[in-house]
């Protein structure tokens, strides 16, 4: 068994990367908590955003930092856009045609990123990208504790809106009964793609988060999409509290999973610690039951 000084430090880290995780996830679990569909671009749009991020750096030399808040309200603009004008239109109104358009629009977006960009791996490196910051016996990378207090910031304020706004309480409304919120004047089709734009707004920000830390390539989405995929399920369909714990739980698990089974076969324990809390608790940690 590894030593404590070696076990704090994956632990640590594990906390740092589940906080970024959970971000990616709240942006998930918002568009199926309106709109009770699961939206397969979600990867797709985190891997562009990142792209955006990495030449936004490249060619303009923002720091992705700096960038967050511009690359947040572009991708809420293009989500806002992409269910307005393809999206909705093209579905009909039936939530099954909305998952085959925003698997279409994966498959668009994916092969369109690899025509232009190719296969290539590419990174950044910021003049703090080596920068440590020691507590005890664990160094964590500054970039990795930036993006985790970021990170939980823009969870706090994202729930925080949901919960005490005008906007979040037709949120609330719409997710709760759609027929019912139409009756008392809520414009439900604009609260739809509201709902949608804030939703990528969260991997605008996210991936300027990564970007630091992380690569990016036309498949970089993938990887992220199933992570968010399995956090809110973890926690539970919708739940806002779910999606930032269970993004802490599979962020522990994959660090300790690499550390104890190698970095191959880390993503096992992901997998197990998902199938248990189905297992006991179908609904995830605070969903609620139908």
């Amino acid at each position: 068994m590894p030593p404590t000084e070696i076990i704090l430090p994956a632990l640590a880290n594990g906390v740092l990367s589940g906080g970024v995780y959970a971000l990616v996830a709240l942006g998930l679990t918002l568009i199926y908590g309106v709109l009770h569909i699961i939206n397969f671009a979600h990867g797709s749009l985190l891997m562009l955003a990142m792209f955006a991020t990495y030449f936004t750096f490249t060619v303009l030399g923002i720091d992705p930092y700096v960038a967050l808040p511009a690359m947040a309200l572009v991708m809420g603009v293009l989500g806002y856009g992409l269910y307005r004008f393809v999206v909705g239109p093209f579905s009909h109104g039936d939530d099954r045609n909305i998952l085959l358009v925003t698997l279409g629009c994966a498959v668009v977006i994916d092969n369109l990123a690899l025509a232009l960009f190719k296969g290539d791996t590419r990174t950044i490196e910021t003049a703090y990208s080596f920068d440590v910051i020691e507590l005890g016996p664990m160094f964590l990378t500054m970039p990795r504790v930036i993006s985790f207090a970021v990170a939980i910031v823009l969870c706090v304020a994202l729930a925080l809106l949901i919960a005490r706004t005008d906007l979040g309480r037709a949120i609330r409304a719409v997710a709760k009964e759609r027929t019912g919120a139409r009756l008392v004047g809520i414009d439900v089709e604009n609260v739809f793609a509201l709902s949608y734009a804030i939703g990528i707004a969260c991997l605008g920000a996210a991936a300027c988060l990564l970007l630091p830390t992380f690569y990016v390539n036309p498949s970089v989405g993938n990887a992220f999409v199933l992570v968010a995929f399995t956090i809110v399920v973890l926690g539970g369909m919708g739940s806002f509290v779910g999606a930032m714990l269970g993004g802490i739980i599979v962020g522990v698990t994959e660090s300790l999973g690499g550390l104890f089974l190698g970095e191959a076969l880390g993503q096992i324990g992901i997998s197990l610690i998902f199938i248990a809390i189905l297992l006991f608790r179908p609904t995830g940690l605070f969903g609620a039951r139908a």
